[in-house]
């Protein structure tokens, strides 16, 4: 299991889609293969008023991830130290084999590349010590990055500070 741990407070999301435009260009991507998404819910009608809101998806970098088992080359992997599942680019002979088994669709094709790419966490990011670029960018801060072990404390000062506004 990755040590850590992206999430989003689905409060804050605006859904301005700058994640997946600092995700694209960090990345050198083209239009198609988007590494997070945001899927937009709604508009419903709560309390008589229009709704949206939207879902961040990145890859979730499994314990056991489907798409590196099912790479017949090893091109996707685990890394040991922390449990970011990558692509090794070298490796990858574009059969598409991870992007059927992985069950959240975080593998995705790269036309120009004739390859897979996938989250990794802005991998080189993470080893300089910065967040992955989708959070160093999120407009709203609705993007939080960090260890598993941080991110429940980090929840609960969120939630007491957003109730102790409305005493």
């Amino acid at each position: 299991m990755s040590k850590y741990y992206l999430y989003q407070d689905g409060k804050r999301c605006i859904g301005c889609y700058s994640c997946e435009v600092h995700c694209k260009s960090k990345n050198n991507l083209p239009i198609g293969p988007r590494l997070n998404q945001i899927i937009p819910v709604g508009p419903k009608t709560v309390n008589n008023l229009p709704r949206m809101a939207f879902v961040f998806m990145p890859c979730y970098h499994c314990e056991e991830p489907w798409c590196v088992a099912a790479c017949p080359t090893g091109a996707m992997q685990s890394r040991t130290k922390d449990g970011i599942v990558f692509v090794d680019s070298s490796m990858c002979i574009g059969c598409k084999t991870c992007i059927s088994a992985c069950p959240w669709g975080a593998p995705q094709w790269n036309p120009d590349t004739g390859k897979v790419v996938k989250c990794d966490y802005c991998i080189d990011r993470i080893d300089a010590g910065l967040e992955p670029a989708c959070v160093a960018k999120c407009v709203t801060k609705c993007l939080h990055f960090g260890k598993v072990e941080d991110a429940t404390e980090k929840k609960r000062a969120r939630y007491a500070a957003s109730v102790a506004c409305f005493e």
